[in-house]
Order: C-alpha cells, then structure tokens, then sequence
C-alpha cells in the first residue's frame, strides 16, 4: 500500500484508515453476493452471518512492539495483516472449505497465507480456518492492494473462541491451569457437536433427495 505524501502522521492514519474499511466492505458485499447466489442455485445459505471490524491503533502498537517493530505506518502495513479483519460464521464445518473455495475463485482476490486451525487445532483447542488475502481498493488516482485477514468457521467455533478471547483478556494470556483444561474439553465437545449436527445435516439432505426422487 502506498501513502500519498501528507507529512502528517494523523492524515496518514485517516488515510489508511479509510483504504481498509474501503477493503472490508468489499469483501462483505462479496460475501453477501455469493450467499445469495448459493441460495438460488441450491437454496441452502452457507454462511449464517458476518463480522467486520479494523484493528484499533492501540491494538497495532502491542502487536508492532510485541515482535519488535517501531509504531510508524509504515511497518504498520507492512508487518500487521489483520488490521482490517472479517469473521464468517457457517453452520457446518463443510461450509468453511466450500467459502474459502469461493473466496479463492474470486478474480480480483489474491490470497496470500492459509492457516487451517480445523485440521490442525491450536493446543488450546482454538479451531477456525484463517486467509490472508489482497483486495484492490479503487481510488480517484490509484489502485491500493489492500490486506484483509478472513476468519471461517462454525457457529460452534465462535461460541468458543469469543469465550477463550474474553479469558485470555481477564488473565492477560495466563489463565489458571484447571480453567485451560477445561477449555480445552470444552473445545473436544464443540468438534463432536459440529460433526454430529454435520452428519444430521447430510442424513436430512440425503432423506430430501430420495423422497424427490420417488416423486
């Protein structure tokens, strides 16, 4: 991404500012676009809902100084990926590879990084499908390719993940052992939760087809 010449640190985040909201509507409206579409062709909405939001400067400059960078714009953009962030919510764990196949096929979308946390949990048990990606953001004398960081994953997921945030908040990333564990228990049964309601899902859908067949 490239700033124009402002000389003044605070046009410069307006500036940035705006180009990652510009990025996160365009994925949304993208997203809306391709959940409709899934719908009239095979009537089923795959996602369940969006969240979009931008890193708060605060945010940024942990997470700069946390791995060593200076607090500039500069490094800002180039070293934080997921300071424009948008979280799809599905209902079934097939849904996730289906909309990160759709996101990929998208033309003007160039994906960047993939971390599959639903193959690979993280040790806490955390699971959710993470792309990093570019979106071009049409301005009136130029085309930024602007970082998006988009989260996927289950209804399920979200319910545990948020509660994980909200701890690891309360406890600054050092919970007690005995509330990890349980986290992570927690975490086994939203994995059986989500394949058992998958497989009632295909059980309803395979019945649907075989009574339409009939007819």
């Amino acid at each position: 991404m490239e700033l124009r010449e402002t000389g003044n640190g605070v046009d410069s985040w307006k500036e940035v500012n705006l180009i990652y909201n510009a990025a996160l509507r365009q994925i949304e409206t993208k997203m809306e676009i391709l959940n409709e579409e899934f719908q009239h062709v095979h009537q089923y909405n795959p996602i369940e809902h969006i969240k979009a939001r931008i890193k708060t400067p605060e945010s940024i400059v942990k997470k700069l100084r946390r791995h060593g960078y200076e607090s500039t714009i500069e490094n800002m953009i180039e070293y934080v990926n997921d300071i424009a962030g948008i979280r799809i919510i599905c209902s079934f764990t097939s849904d996730i590879y289906r909309i990160a196949e759709m996101i990929r096929e998208q033309r003007d979308i160039h994906v960047l990084a993939v971390k599959d946390y639903i193959t690979y949990p993280k040790a806490s048990g955390y699971k959710s499908y993470h792309m990093i990606i570019t979106v071009p953001v049409y301005l009136s004398d130029r085309i930024v390719d602007t970082k998006v960081e988009i989260q996927i994953r289950t209804v399920a997921m979200d319910f545990w993940a948020s509660l994980e945030h909200k701890i690891h908040y309360k406890f600054e990333g050092d919970a007690p052992e005995h509330i990890q564990n349980e986290l992570v228990e927690c975490a086994k049964l939203v994995a059986d939760l989500d394949a058992r309601m998958l497989s009632l899902n295909e059980e309803i859908l395979a019945i649907g087809q075989s009574q339409e067949e009939r007819q």
